[in-house]
C-alpha cells in the first residue's frame, strides 16, 4: 500500500552512518538485519563514527532481536575481528560485553555462533583482559547451579584458555574447574569436558597430564554414558604420543582391549570410532604388543573389514526394517573406515607379510558391494602400492578390478595417482626389465580403454578429462606400438566428436605427448598428416579451432624446429579462414607462433608471418577480429627474436629447446639402429643394454664451464666407422627416452611451458626483425644452420613442409559452419624476398 511504501522509504541524501542509525531505530527487522550484516563495511569506512553512533543502537536492538539478526550480528562481529578494523583493545572495549551477554541464548545455533566469535577473540586478547573478563566469571558459570548450556559453554572456553596461561595459573585456577566439570551430573557436560582434555593436556605439559588428565580419562572411559566413553576413547587415542611406554602398556592397552571386546557385544556406538582410529592405535601401541596381542588385533581388524557381509553378522529377524537399515549403514561406515586404515595395517604386519596376512582382506575391500568402501580403498591404492614396493605385483588384479568398477566415483578416486601407480607396477616386482613393461598384466590396456569409454558415456565430463590427462603417462608404462594401435586413434576420435571443450583439449594434449614419444617415424608422419588434414583443413570450424589448440600444445611440448617444419605454415594458413572465430583464435596464438622462429635460419617463415599479418590488417572486415589483430601487431612488434646462436637472455629456454630437438633426433637414430639390429640379429635392441651403456658413457653437463652452452650433437664425420661410433654414442647417452623424460613427472615440459615467453616482432622495411646476434667462436653450438632443414625430421612427401624460401597461401574457403563442405587448402609455392 502507499502507506507501507512511504514507511519503508529512506531519504537518499542520508549518509551510510545516518541511514544505519535510522533503520536500526525505526526500520523493519529485515532492514535492521541488513544494517548489522553490513557492519564490517561501515567499520572499514568510518570506524570511529560506527563505534560511537551505530554500535549503541545495535546493542539495543539485539536485546529483543530474533534468531536471524542474532546470527548476522555474531558473524559480523567475527568478521570485524578477523579484518582487524580496530585495535584489539578497542574491540574488547566495544564488543566483548555484547558477545558475553548473548553466549547463553536459548537458541543453540545462536549460542554456538556467539561462542565461535568469543573463542576466536580469546586468541588475540591480552592475559589481563582474559583473566578479568572471562576466567574470573567462568568460576561461577561452571557451577552446578548454572544451566546445562552455561556449563557446556564453560567447558569449551576452558579448553581454549589453557594455552593462554602459565602452568602455575592453570594448576591453581583452571584444573579444579576441569575436574568439577568432568564429574558433572549431566552426561553432556562430562562428554564435552572430556573432549577438551586434549587441548588442556597440550597446555599443561607431560607431568600434569599423567597425574591429572590420565586418571580423569580412565574414569570417564568407564562412564555409564556411551557418548562419554566414546569421547574418552578418542581423547586417549589422540594423546598416545604424550604417554610413555609404561603408561601405554599398563594403562592404555588394557583399556583399548576392553573397548574392542565391548564394541561387538554391548557397545556398538564405539564401533565406528574404533574402526576409524584403529590404524593410529596400532601405530601408537606398536612395540608393546606381545605376539599374541599383535595377532588378536590383526584378527579384530579383519573381522571389522567383513562386518555385515557374513552370515553371523546378519540382522535379527525381530528387528524392524528401519533398524536393519540403520545397522547396515553403520556396518558400511565401519568397513569404509577399515579401508581408510589399510595402509597403516600394512605397516603393522610388515609389507613382507602382506600376501599371507592381509591380501585376502584387501581383495574383500576391493570387491565390497558398497561404493563408499571401494571408493576409499581406491584412494588408498597408491599408498598401498608404495608400501608394498617390490611386492606390488601382488595387487595387479585389484588394480584391474578397480579400473573396471561400475562406479565412476571409484574410478575418479583411483586415477588421481594413476601415473604413479602404473610406474610402480612397471618398475616394481620380480621382473623390472623395461622391454617387458607390465607384461605380467595383460589386462591393463583393455581395462584402461574400457574405463575411458565408460567415463565418455557418462555425464561426468570432469572425470573423463582427468582420465585423459593421466593417460599422458602411458609412454613411460607401455610400448609405443601399443599406444599407437590402442589409444592414439581414440584421442583423435574424442577431439573430432566430443562436445565438451575441456575434454577435447585434454585429448589433444595427451595425443601430442603420445606423438612426442612415438618411436616410429612412419607412425609420427601419419599422425601429423591426420592432424593437418582432419583438423587444420577440416570442414568444421570447430575442428580448425581444435587444431590451433593442438598447435599450442605442440609449441609447448616439441622443439621449435619441429613446429616450424610441420605446423607453422598450416597454422598461419588459417588467417584466410572464413570463420571469424578461427581467425581471432589464430591472432591470439601468433606471438607463440613467432617465438618458434630463429633468425636467420627461419627468415623466410618470418616473412610469411609478416605477410599474413599485413593481409589481416588490410583485408579484415570483422571489427572484433580487427581490434585483436591491432593489439597482436603491437605485441609482436615488442617481441625480441631468438637467434640461431645462444643469447644470454634466452639461454635457459634455448637449452631446453635444444634438449627437445636432440631427443627428437635420437628417436630417429634409435629407430634406425633398431632396424639394423633386427636385420642382423633378428631381434629388437634391449632397452636395458642401452640404459647401461648410457650410464657408463654419459658426460655430466654440470662439469662443463658455465660460460659455454651445452651443444647439440655435432654432425657425423665423413669416416663411416667414426660416424657410426658417434651415432651410437649419441644414442647411448640418452636412450632412456621414455624413462628420463617421465622420471621428473613431465618436469621439463612444465618448466618449458611456465618459462616460455614469445620472441619479438619488429617489422622493418625489409620485413625482417633487427636484433643483435650473439656470436660464438664454435659453430657447433648452432642448433640449426641457415641453409638446411633440421636433420631430425626428414621430409615427408605427404606433409606440408616449411622449406627454406617457400610459402603457402591458402585458397579461400567456401564455408565455415560445422556442417559445411570439406575445407581444402592447397599449399602453393611462393618465392620470398631475400
Amino acid at each position: 500500500t502507499p502507506e507501507e511504501i512511504e514507511k519503508l522509504t529512506v531519504d537518499e541524501d542520508l549518509s551510510d552512518i545516518e541511514r544505519a542509525v535510522y533503520l536500526l531505530s525505526a526500520g523493519q527487522d529485515i532492514q535492521g538485519t541488513s544494517v548489522i550484516a553490513n557492519l564490517p563495511f561501515l567499520m572499514r569506512q568510518n570506524p570511529a563514527e560506527t563505534l560511537r553512533r551505530v554500535l549503541p543502537k545495535v546493542r539495543e536492538v539485539l536485546h529483543v532481536a530474533g534468531v536471524e539478526m542474532q546470527l548476522a550480528a555474531a558473524v559480523s562481529f567475527l568478521t570485524i575481528l578477523q579484518e582487524e578494523s580496530v585495535s584489539v583493545h578497542a574491540y574488547a572495549h566495544s564488543f566483548l560485553q555484547v558477545i558475553l551477554l548473548h553466549l547463553e541464548h536459548r537458541d543453540t545455533g545462536v549460542s554456538n555462533a556467539w561462542l565461535e566469535t568469543l573463542l576466536s577473540m580469546i586468541e588475540v586478547l591480552p592475559k589481563e583482559t582474559l583473566r578479568h573478563e572471562i576466567l574470573n566469571p567462568l568460576v561461577s558459570k561452571a557451577q552446578l547451579s548454572q544451566t546445562v548450556q552455561s556449563r557446556l559453554v564453560s567447558c569449551k572456553i576452558l579448553g581454549k584458555l589453557t594455552n593462554k596461561f602459565d602452568a602455575h595459573t592453570i594448576k591453581r585456577e583452571i584444573l579444579p574447574l576441569v575436574k568439577s566439570l568432568c564429574q558433572d551430573v549431566e552426561y553432556e557436560v562430562r562428554s564435552c569436558m572430556c573432549r577438551q582434555l586434549e587441548n588442556i593436556a597440550q597446555g599443561i605439559g607431560t607431568e600434569l597430564t599423567k597425574s591429572v588428565v590420565l586418571p580423569e580419562l580412565i574414569e570417564l572411559s568407564r562412564d555409564e554414558g556411551s557418548s562419554v566413553r566414546l569421547a574418552a576413547f578418542e581423547t586417549l587415542v589422540n594423546l598416545l604420543d604424550v604417554f610413555d611406554t609404561d603408561d601405554r602398556s599398563q594403562t592404555i592397552l588394557p583399556l583399548v582391549k576392553s573397548f574392542c571386546e565391548k564394541s561387538f557385544k554391548a557397545d556398538e556406538s564405539i564401533l565406528i570410532s574404533l574402526s576409524f582410529h584403529l590404524g593410529k592405535l596400532c601405530h601408537g601401541l606398536y612395540g608393546i604388543f606381545t605376539p599374541d596381542q599383535h595377532l588378536r588385533f590383526l584378527e579384530f581388524y579383519k573381522k571389522l573389514c567383513t562386518l555385515g557381509l557374513q552370515q553371523e553378522n546378519g540382522h535379527n529377524e525381530n528387528q524392524i526394517p528401519s533398524q536393519v537399515l540403520e545397522q547396515e549403514k553403520k556396518y558400511v561406515t565401519v568397513r569404509k573406515n577399515c579401508a581408510y586404515n589399510f595402509p597403516a595395517m600394512i605397516v603393522f604386519v610388515d609389507p613382507k607379510n602382506f600376501h599371507m596376512e592381509l591380501y585376502s582382506t584387501f581383495f574383500c575391500l576391493c570387491h565390497d558391494p558398497e561404493v563408499p568402501v571401494r571408493y576409499t580403498i581406491a584412494i588408498c591404492f597408491y599408498e598401498v602400492s608404495k608400501l608394498l614396493n617390490s611386492g606390488v605385483y601382488l595387487i595387479h588384479k585389484e588394480l584391474i578390478t578397480l579400473l573396471q568398477d561400475e562406479s565412476l566415483e571409484v574410478l575418479d578416486a583411483l586415477i588421481d595417482h594413476l601415473p604413479e601407480i602404473l610406474e610402480l607396477m612397471s618398475t616394481g616386482g620380480e621382473s623390472s626389465v623395461q622391454e617387458n613393461k607390465l607384461s605380467s598384466l595383460p589386462d591393463l590396456i583393455p581395462a584402461l580403454t574400457a574405463a575411458e569409454q565408460r567415463a565418455a558415456a557418462s555425464l561426468k565430463w570432469r572425470t573423463h578429462e582427468k582420465l585423459l590427462q593421466k593417460y599422458a603417462c602411458l609412454p613411460h608404462v607401455i610400448s609405443s606400438d601399443q599406444i599407437y594401435y590402442r589409444f592414439l586413434q581414440r584421442m583423435f576420435t574424442i577431439m573430432m566428436t566430443n562436445n565438451v571443450l575441456p575434454v577435447q583439449k585434454a585429448a589433444s594434449r595427451t595425443l601430442c605427448i603420445f606423438l612426442r614419444y612415438n618411436r616410429k617415424q612412419e607412425q609420427r608422419q601419419e599422425v601429423i598428416q591426420k592432424l593437418i588434414e582432419q583438423l587444420g583443413q577440416g570442414k568444421s570450424y570447430w575442428n580448425r579451432l581444435r587444431f590451433l589448440d593442438t598447435c599450442e600444445f605442440i609449441i609447448e611440448i616439441f622443439s621449435k624446429s619441429f613446429f616450424c617444419k610441420y605446423f607453422f605454415l598450416p597454422a598461419i594458413e588459417l588467417t584466410h579462414d572464413p570463420v571469424a572465430n578461427v581467425r581471432m583464435k589464430l591472432c591470439y596464438l601468433l606471438p607463440k607462433v613467432k617465438s618458434t622462429l630463429k633468425i636467420p635460419a627461419d627468415k623466410h617463415l618470418l616473412q610469411q608471418l609478416e605477410m599474413c599479418v599485413r593481409k589481416l590488417l588490410c583485408q579484415e572486415k570483422d571489427k572484433d577480429v580487427l581490434a585483436i589483430v591491432k593489439r597482436t601487431v603491437l605485441e609482436l612488434d615488442r617481441m625480441e627474436m631468438s637467434m640461431d646462436a645462444f643469447q644470454k637472455k634466452f639461454y635457459e629456454k634455448d637449452l631446453l629447446d635444444q634438449e627437445k630437438e636432440r631427443e627428437e633426433l635420437l628417436l630417429l637414430e634409435m629407430e634406425q639402429l633398431e632396424k639394423e639390429k633386427q636385420q642382423s640379429d633378428g631381434r629388437p635392441v634391449s632397452d636395458k643394454i642401452f640404459e647401461k651403456k648410457r650410464r657408463d658413457t654419459k658426460t655430466p653437463t654440470q662439469n662443463l664451464p658455465k660460460s659455454i652452452p651445452v651443444s647439440a650433437p655435432a654432425p657425423a664425420s665423413s669416416n663411416p666407422s667414426t660416424s657410426k661410433e658417434i651415432k651410437k654414442s649419441k644414442l647411448i647417452r640418452s636412450q632412456s627416452f621414455n624413462n628420463h623424460a617421465f622420471q621428473a613427472k613431465y618436469g621439463n615440459l612444465d618448466k618449458c611451458a611456465s618459462k616460455s615467453s614469445p620472441a619479438g616482432y619488429t617489422p622493418s622495411a625489409s620485413g625482417l626483425a633487427k636484433t643483435p646476434v650473439l656470436s660464438l667462436a664454435d659453430d657447433s653450438f648452432r642448433t640449426r644452420s641457415a641453409g638446411s632443414v633440421p636433420t631430425s625430421f626428414p621430409p615427408a612427401a605427404a606433409l606440408p613442409s616449411a622449406s627454406r624460401g617457400t610459402g603457402s597461401p591458402a585458397d579461400p574457403k567456401s564455408s565455415g559452419s560445422k556442417d559445411a563442405q570439406p575445407r581444402k587448402a592447397s599449399l602453393k609455392s611462393r618465392k620470398s624476398n631475400p
